[in-house]
């Protein structure tokens, strides 16, 4: 049992005023631990006090402090990795043999990106002038962030959001989701342990309205955002009425062409389906359309009905499993209820579609794989966030590339072939932000990640996400 009662601010637990937030295991039901309902007056002090940090201690830290500060950060969760692996796999649902790398290594990797990063980036920058003399550009940074997170990878996406801002020298404010906001409340304990000055990082938990206190706050100059679009369309109306900053990491609906000439080893469905059912389908980048060659469609239909009938299904602590629970009861029933619709719409239910026998409590899904998919049904337009795949026929590879684009979303995509160029030109015409070729979805913590179209605005990682944590000033002299 984990409790984080009250708000952290300037350094330290605070007793709170609001209601007590339950956080229960979507294995089985039984409570977690327990936050705090933050209130906007508390929202408020939170604000405050990274105010004051900016102008504070932190002010006059270097890029190379603040980058030994992000080393810091990462050898204390390199130190309690355990711990937190299996917290998250409690309160996300990640199967335990995954967890260590899907919520913590991944975030260590961004953690070590932006120590080389900031230590690396050109803050200060002296240019020849178009005019004659010269012009001295400064990366300043944008100020206090408020930083809402999503439940599915809590730490991972808050440090794509703290790693570079404190790189870039700005404090920040957290709002954790409320169905996983114990891991973020924990790394208190490294952040204390790191020695950062008190109010660099704030936490207030709770649920849309302590958000949208934190989103309308005068005292906050950049909202950096993960989650739906609709959220995330309300978020960036509400910045833009203040010409408030802001950074939208939306949703997905990527696909996975698989080229005529692909090789379907135990390597290229290994990634297909990983691509899909890692994290239980709770992915952002799930390769969730796999666009199939019409002459070899039966083919990969048949290896994928295999694989993902073969996966097992359960309880998360459990090192056997492959897929744990959804998050909660609404989340399952929204993934059933768009699996019963693609079968009235006339798909075909190669395995799974129901809810996995022995399993009474918690919100399993069984991992399913939906055939005679066209790309106009509903399953292949909204992101599901669950264990599901759709596979869909196509003609050439004009029309693969043409049905990938025809989504409102531009988030990832794949393309698989032994033949890497042709792979690659493929590749370059997908109107999305990441594409993997011959792998599982991943993120490279050097290079942007983020979306075209509806999924999003800005980008993390990288020197590019450095850049959204900055207001850039020319000096022409």
């Amino acid at each position: 049992m984990r409790t984080f009662d009250g708000i952290y601010v300037a350094g330290a637990w605070h007793p709170g005023r609001g209601e007590r937030i339950e956080v229960a295991s979507p294995a089985t039901g039984e409570v977690l631990g327990y936050v705090s309902e933050a209130t906007p007056e508390e929202v408020g002090q939170a604000v405050d006090a990274a105010r004051a940090a900016l102008h504070g201690e932190w002010a006059s830290y270097s890029p190379a402090d603040r980058a030994a500060a992000l080393g810091r950060l990462a050898d204390g969760l390199e130190a309690r990795k355990n711990d937190f692996a299996e917290l998250f796999s409690a309160e996300v649902g990640t199967p335990r043999r995954a967890s260590t790398f899907v919520h913590i290594m991944s975030t260590l990797g961004v953690l070590r990106a932006y120590e080389k990063i900031g230590t690396d980036y050109p803050f200060d920058e002296v240019r020849p002038s178009m005019t004659g003399g010269e012009v001295h550009v400064r990366g300043l940074p944008v100020g206090v962030v408020g930083a809402i997170l999503p439940w599915n990878a809590p730490l991972f996406t808050a440090c794509l959001k703290l790693a570079p801002a404190l790189a870039a020298g700005c404090t920040i404010v957290f709002k954790p989701a409320p169905d996983a906001p114990l891991a973020v409340s924990l790394f208190t304990e490294i952040i204390e342990q790191a020695d950062l000055p008190p109010g660099v990082v704030n936490i207030v938990s709770g649920h849309a309205a302590t958000g949208e206190a934190l989103v309308t706050h005068p005292g906050v100059d950049k909202i950096s955002f993960t989650g739906s679009t609709a959220v995330g369309a309300h978020i960036g109306a509400l910045c833009a009425a203040d010409i408030r900053r802001c950074s939208l990491e939306l949703g997905g609906k990527s696909a996975a062409i698989l080229l005529d000439d692909v090789v379907l080893d135990h390597t290229t469905i290994a990634g297909l389906v990983g691509g899909v059912m890692g994290n239980n389908g709770q992915v952002c980048v799930s390769r969730s359309r796999i666009l199939a060659p019409r002459s070899r469609y039966d083919e990969v239909v048949a290896a994928l009905g295999d694989a993902v009938g073969a996966l097992t299904v359960g309880d998360p602590s459990d090192r056997a499993t492959d897929v744990g629970p959804l998050i909660n009861a609404t989340a399952r029933d929204r993934v059933e209820g768009y699996v019963a619709q693609a079968v009235d719409e006339g798909a075909r239910i190669v395995v799974g579609g129901a809810r996995p026998e022995g399993l009474d409590t918690g919100w399993y899904v069984a991992p399913t794989v939906l055939a005679d998919v066209d790309n106009s049904m509903t399953i292949a337009r909204d992101e599901l966030f669950g264990p599901v795949v759709v596979v869909i026929p196509y003609e050439g590879d004009d029309d693969a590339v043409a049905l990938a684009n025809d989504s409102e979303y531009g988030l990832g995509g794949g393309v698989w072939s032994p033949d890497t160029l042709r792979a690659n030109r493929i590749a370059v015409q997908l109107r999305v932000g990441a594409v993997s070729i011959n792998s599982a979805p991943s993120l490279d913590c050097g290079a942007p990640f983020g979306g075209f179209k509806k999924s999003g605005l800005g980008r993390e990682g990288g020197p590019e996400g450095l850049a959204e944590y900055l207001e850039f000033q020319s000096i022409i002299r």
